[in-house]
């Protein structure tokens, strides 16, 4: 049975170009020919946050390509397209996506089965800074991604210290262990 609509291979392949211009790239394809009308979803990450604006104007072009695709017979008969970001449940599960939730709260259990609640820093050499309470104090650990098991950002109400943000995002240049009383 066809369902009318472009595989996920073609979405991407169609897609990719537009995405890549604008700073993103697509990380996942999910169609659902089932619901009515069908649904499209195109999840797309990059270096710097995926705003309102950016999920319209993508949107728009998306679809202007979407519906110029030859040999898909339905989809002009109505689809829904959704251009969205991966969202906080999104485990970090690569380099890149260290990189782009820096300054951001996460819990990562290691390898050995610990748990470590921290600030995202610098991702490099396969390898991520994270910024941990350290008693009153904060303190820079730096994690081997191979020794990470499962990463994913934590939700936050409220605002964090300044010296754990400037030492998440490389803004604090001075000592990693000073304390924020110390400021």
């Amino acid at each position: 049975m066809t369902t009318g609509l472009p595989s996920q291979t073609q979405v991407i392949e169609l897609l990719g170009g537009l995405f890549a211009r604008a700073g993103y790239e697509i990380e996942d394809v999910v169609i659902d020919a089932r619901a009515r009308p069908p649904r499209i979803m195109v999840i797309a990450d990059g270096d710097s946050p995926l705003d309102l604006d950016t999920i319209a104007t993508l949107s728009r072009s998306a679809s202007a390509l979407l519906d110029g695709l030859d040999g898909v017979d339905s989809i002009r008969d109505g689809y829904v397209l959704e251009v969205s970001s991966p969202g906080v449940e999104r485990p970090l599960t690569s380099e890149k996506h260290f990189r782009r939730a820096r300054g951001r709260k996460v819990e990562i259990v290691l390898s050995d089965g610990s748990q470590l609640t921290g600030r995202v820093g610098e991702t490099r050499d396969h390898g991520v800074a994270l910024v941990v309470p350290d008693g009153r104090d904060w303190t820079v650990r730096e994690i081997p991604l191979a020794q990470v098991t499962k990463a994913v950002v934590q939700v936050e109400f409220s605002q964090p210290a300044q010296i754990e943000l400037e030492l998440a995002t490389g803004a604090f240049r001075g000592r990693a262990d000073r304390t924020e009383a110390g400021t």
